[in-house]
């Protein structure tokens, strides 16, 4: 039997908080992975996948702000933090770096769920479903994972993003300060030599060929379409490639 319940990766240092939050979130209809540090819950985090990150921000060792850098470089998980009256400039880092929401200690057992179900329904507003093949790569996205020949491919969250945005628009194109301003806000909106590493990293991780635009098309000084299936014009698409590497010739014998 499939299980489909929510799962909610806790990381706090508290065995107290750890077991209170199980208890209470169990009781909500969740399921729950527990870690006491960071790196545990970066091993967490990669294995199994949660639907939510609670995130003490206050852990010694790697703190909460540090896991919290390293999970929004790598995957898209949804976080709240958990924090410490008081803790005002730790939540605005927090925010900062990507983090959707916090909650102050001691906190209500339902506004804690009812924060847990908000930004879970604020992720999953117009998210696709299902498994689509992309170049190499097979995008799982239900479970927001990457693979090439069943291989797991180490998203960034502003790659996942990027993706997911050109998954929803087949075959329209995407203005420069469209993407700039959906993925990482309107202050990038002009950035357009940062937004083609991007794209260039993006199609890496899909296992398109360094000489190939593959599905991810370039439209010249207007943007970039998703276009696996060569539906537009080509006089639209210019993109300057790298020449395909040459087969190396067998060298004579005696030569």
């Amino acid at each position: 039997m499939v299980e489909n319940r929510p799962l909610v990766l806790v990381a706090d240092d508290q065995p107290e908080i750890t077991k209170l939050v199980s208890l209470t979130l169990q009781n909500e209809g969740f399921r729950v992975l527990t870690a006491s540090d960071g790196p545990s819950a970066l091993e967490h985090l990669s294995e199994s996948n949660p639907d939510v990150l609670l995130l003490d921000i206050m852990m010694p060792g790697m703190s909460g702000i540090e896991v919290l850098r390293e999970v929004r470089e790598h995957h898209p998980v949804p976080v709240i933090m958990l924090t410490a009256r008081g803790a005002t400039a730790q939540v605005s880092e927090g925010l900062n770096l990507g983090a959707d929401d916090y909650v102050v200690k001691p906190f209500n057992a339902g506004e804690l769920a009812a924060r847990i179900r908000a930004v879970m329904r604020r992720s999953r507003r117009g998210m696709l479903a299902g498994r689509r093949r992309v170049a190499a790569a097979v995008v799982d996205l239900d479970r927001r994972r990457v693979e090439i020949d069943e291989r797991p491919i180490r998203m960034s969250r502003s790659e996942w993003l990027l993706l997911e945005l050109f998954l929803g628009n087949e075959g329209r194109i995407l203005l420069h300060h469209e993407i700039l301003t959906h993925v990482w806000g309107p202050e990038y909106r002009d950035e357009i030599a940062y937004l083609r590493l991007w794209i260039g990293q993006l199609r890496r991780k899909l296992g398109i060929p360094p000489w190939e635009e593959g599905a991810v098309r370039t439209i010249q000084g207007l943007g970039y379409a998703f276009d696996p299936q060569g539906q537009l014009p080509r006089m639209q698409s210019r993109r300057p490639r790298r020449e395909r590497p040459a087969p190396r010739q067998p060298v004579a014998a005696g030569a």
